[in-house]
């Protein structure tokens, strides 16, 4: 098949932060095409948007319904393949749902939708539909990333015991909400963001890291979330110890009241045997720490590493690569899937290692039982995900 793969945007629009780091991820392997979009629901910001980005006018639509609908009405040679939605979390489901329905794959960014009833809908249209549904956790498309899940899969490190991961941040430490920042303001509404603010936001990035690298889900967790910052509706800071399937238990704390953190997400793995350490601010270095020997430190692009990372780095060693290269990988990956739908081939397992409509909603669980744990004075809530 020798065209590009197409896809329209939904959100992203003038002002927005998270519609261009799509944008770059999805254009820097050069196999994926913006055909169009609904960037805005404001009908007249939206079209703006897509003449800042040279579309054709005809594809620059005013809602997301106008979109796919008239998407849907083009010829199999014009029309769009997939939708991308880098929206607010409370307008995550309803575009998937209609993309879905009306034939076309959607790739979404995290949360998977605003609650978890959304998330098990979404689900059941995905596979009543068969169509391919993708969540945008980038953390998992780092190399090394891929070569610690690896080397905990393949036994490595002996029986896993304890997992902690870490991801704070320090930029809600004030009331930013109420300078007009429009980040701030839509994380910390529950009518936009939902239940849950910093556990919403990044609690289950480091969540769905823990899971990916151990390959163990985690099966109850007992939770302290606060609301630092006085008048501010969500939570800003979150304690919650876990306990995963086969015995492991674990430590996952996330905060945006963290002062001086930038983006620290970190993740430690212990195994019987080993251990490794992985840094976000560091993302080309692996500490691989053994019980009978010195540790060892893995860097990205070298020879010695895995298939997964030899396939998911970029440049060559020592050339630094990072969060935008992660996102391009997991579009890239998606976009072969589609490709290998269109050809009638099957995907490589390479291929399909990207975060599906699974983890998007045992994110959503991870956010419910969070959140009725705290409720409940940390009481021990089991994750009910239903897969």
């Amino acid at each position: 098949m020798s065209r590009k793969i197409r896809y329209g945007m939904v959100g992203g629009g003038r002002g927005a932060f998270i519609g261009g780091v799509h944008r770059i991820a999805a254009n820097m392997d050069g196999q994926i095409e913006l055909v169009g979009g609904a960037f805005s629901s404001d009908p007249e910001k939206s079209r703006a948007s897509g003449s800042d980005l040279f579309l054709d006018t005809a594809r620059c639509y005013g809602s997301f319904e106008e979109m796919i609908l008239a998407e849907k009405a083009l010829p199999a040679d014009k029309r769009m393949d997939f939708i991308s939605i880098v929206t607010p979390n409370h307008m995550h489901f309803a575009p998937a749902k209609l993309a879905l329905e009306n034939g076309f794959h959607v790739l979404s960014d995290k949360p998977a939708t605003f609650n978890l009833a959304e998330a098990k809908a979404l689900a059941s249209i995905v596979a009543q539909t068969g169509l391919l549904y993708g969540l945008t956790h980038n953390y998992t498309g780092y190399p090394l990333v891929k070569q610690a899940r690896e080397m905990v899969l393949s036994g490595a490190l002996g029986k896993i015991r304890k997992v902690v991961a870490e991801y704070p941040q320090g930029w809600l430490a004030t009331r930013l909400e109420e300078s007009g920042q429009k980040q701030a303001a839509w994380r910390t509404d529950p009518a936009r963001s939902g239940a849950a603010g910093c556990v919403g936001d990044i609690g289950t990035h480091a969540e769905n890291l823990a899971e990916y690298i151990t390959g163990l889900k985690i099966r109850e967790l007992a939770a302290d979330l606060t609301s630092f910052v006085e008048g501010r509706l969500l939570d800003d800071d979150a304690n919650i110890l876990l306990r995963f399937e086969g015995g492991a238990k674990g430590v996952l704390h996330c905060s945006q009241i963290s002062v001086g953190e930038e983006n620290n997400l970190n993740i430690r793995v212990y195994g019987e045997k080993g251990g490794l350490e992985w840094h976000q601010r560091e993302p080309n270095t692996l500490l691989v720490k053994w019980i009978d020997k010195p540790m060892e430190v893995y860097r990205t692009a070298n020879g010695y590493l895995g298939a997964a990372a030899a396939a998911n780095a970029r440049t060559p060693a020592a050339h630094p690569e990072g969060y935008l290269e992660a996102f391009a990988n997991i579009y890239r990956n998606f976009a072969n899937h589609i490709r290998a739908r269109l050809e009638g081939i099957e995907p490589s397992p390479l291929v399909l290692d990207y975060p599906k409509i699974e983890d998007g909603v045992r994110g959503m669980a991870f956010i419910d039982a969070v959140v009725g744990s705290s409720k409940h004075n940390a009481a021990w809530t089991r994750i009910e995900a239903g897969y």
